[in-house]
């Protein structure tokens, strides 16, 4: 089904049987990694991979970059081949490991891989400082990414798989090694990626991670799929009911309890203090001691890049004021010009610079006004050749 459209909205990705069995020396079977897979993935989805390791993940993953060829199956992402060069340049992807050159410091890794998008220099320079605003690394833009630690390479090689600005991405446990701070940072960013109509594939093992951010989630085990559907649907108790209120008095909270008992004759009434995740807690620490303290680590990132947001957030109206000032000469409204004499800049001796633009015969020719100068009288080398004559052995 090529370029299909489903009353979900368009498919960007279409598995179909796939199978990857990896063999030995011999060619004998070694190991079915992936076995008679079928998913698809839509366009503004975030599609999660879930599974314990070696369950097929990370080459389900290859095999959607083209790094690997399936055994049997049928893959199409957005209606080609993996393999196909076009499609590739649409893809940003995040390795579970961060391959960089070490000795290349932020910018220039930066630099690196949008060349090989033959993006021009101006664009490859605006982008890359927005990206290292963006993940937190706009301070360290000179240090090499070899000293850099696991969490600050993360953000670095998340920096570069959206360099492209892909219509597909492929993270492969983005938030490993990150701090919760860019944890956090990581899925507002994949959110805003999806609400901007991109495509994300998330593969983690943080299930918080996936549960905060994917619209549908696939769980491998043994290579094949043995769960699938909306986190919605996967998660719901329907066995169980929950009731949220404010603050009860005592004797309204005894009438309410004795009610409820009266038509369960089985099961469990417990009554607690809601209470937020270890996250929103830990985030609301640093936000207050960030205000009063400094950090010579990761930065916290600023808002997405602008050209990965594509306009979807309206602009404040500062900088919507900076913007009309920055604007080209003729695109701003027509003010009156100054007269050319009235320029604040050095004024110009036109009489030494039409000496300077003198034609090379007419500057040969000797100015009477000028000390004369005496040719140099050739010295006597007679000596000098004796000399040297004798400190070679030869005749005095």
């Amino acid at each position: 089904m090529s370029a299909a459209q489903t009353s979900n909205g368009e498919v960007v990705v279409s598995v179909r049987g796939l199978t990857k069995v990896f063999k030995d020396f011999w060619n004998r079977p070694k190991a079915r990694a992936v076995d008679n897979v079928d998913f698809e993935v839509r366009k503004g989805e975030v599609f999660g991979l879930l599974g314990p390791n070696g369950s097929g993940k990370s080459t389900t993953v290859k095999l959607l970059l083209g790094l690997l060829n399936p055994t049997k199956g049928h893959i199409e992402v957005f209606g080609h081949s993996p393999r196909h060069v076009q499609t590739k340049a649409r893809i940003g992807y995040l390795p579970e490991e961060s391959y960089l050159y070490r000795y290349l410091n932020s910018r220039e890794t930066l630099d690196f891989f949008g060349n090989l998008f033959h993006l021009n220099k101006a664009d490859r320079d605006n982008r890359a400082e927005q990206l290292l605003e963006m993940v937190g690394l706009g301070k360290t833009q000179t240090r090499a990414v070899g000293e850099f630690s696991k969490g600050m390479q993360r953000r670095i090689g998340l920096a570069q798989a959206l360099i492209n600005d892909p219509d597909l991405v492929i993270l492969d446990e983005p938030t490993a090694g990150l701090d919760p701070i860019g944890c956090r940072e990581v899925k507002d960013l994949i959110i805003a990626l999806a609400r901007r109509g991109k495509t994300v594939i998330l593969s983690s093992h943080l299930l918080s991670d996936v549960e905060d951010v994917c619209d549908r989630v696939v769980i491998y085990y043994g290579g094949k799929i043995q769960a699938a559907g909306t986190l919605k649907d996967l998660l719901a108790t329907p066995d169980t009911l929950r009731i949220t209120t404010p603050v009860l008095p005592r004797e309204t909270l005894e009438k309410v309890l004795a009610t409820i008992r009266q038509d369960i004759s089985t099961g469990e009434v417990r009554v607690d203090n809601p209470t937020q995740n270890l996250e929103s807690y830990f985030l609301d620490v640093v936000n207050k001691a960030r205000a009063a303290n400094e950090t010579s680590g990761a930065q916290s990132g600023a808002r997405v890049a602008e050209y990965l947001r594509g306009g979807m957030e309206a602009k404040p109206a500062s900088e919507k004021v900076l913007e009309k000032l920055s604007l080209p000469q003729a695109a701003q409204p027509a003010v009156e010009s100054k007269p050319a004499t009235q320029s604040a800049g050095p004024k110009v001796d036109d009489s030494k610079l039409a000496a300077l633009a003198q034609p090379a015969a007419a500057a040969s020719q000797p100015d009477k006004s000028a000390p004369k100068i005496e040719p140099a009288t050739p010295a006597d080398l007679s000596k000098a050749n004796a000399k040297l004559s004798s400190l070679l052995g030869g005749k005095k």
